[in-house]
């Protein structure tokens, strides 16, 4: 299920069309540029088509396995099609690896969901098993 956006103005869809046309061409000619991997998921979040969102994190999760912001916007993007079960994993392992942001935890939009699931338990309690150790 896609996620529930406000209908995009004109203008502010056509734009995004155009950055979305022109980090697909540079995909095609660097498939392993993670920054641009980036930039078309942020694109395509904006414009409300998630789903297609997912082979891009996990190219992502693929390309940079211990960058706990890529397991972030993972849990973003699965919160967002409501696969909370899944966010709340993927939250837990950019927990694991170094994520630290509480305050995005708390107030992000595309977590709202999730933080009213019965999953964002687990979530909250990895955090609190981090708490006390020691930053590496």
């Amino acid at each position: 299920m896609e996620q529930d956006k406000q209908r995009l103005p004109r203008r502010r869809l056509a734009e995004l069309e155009v950055q979305e046309s022109f980090f697909r061409g540079l995909l095609a000619r660097d498939a392993l540029d993670t920054d641009v991997i980036e930039e078309l998921a942020d694109v395509l979040t904006q414009m409300g088509r998630t789903q297609e969102v997912i082979p891009l994190d996990q190219r992502l999760i693929e390309l940079r396995p211990t960058d706990p912001d890529v397991r972030y916007n993972m849990a973003c993007s699965l919160a967002l099609l409501r696969d909370y079960e899944r966010a709340a994993n993927e939250l837990s392992a950019a927990i694991e690896l170094g994520f630290r942001d509480v305050d995005s935890l708390n107030s992000d939009p595309d977590l709202a969901g999730l933080r009213a699931h019965p999953a964002f338990r687990r979530v909250r309690a990895c955090l609190s098993q981090i708490k006390g150790k020691p930053e590496s």
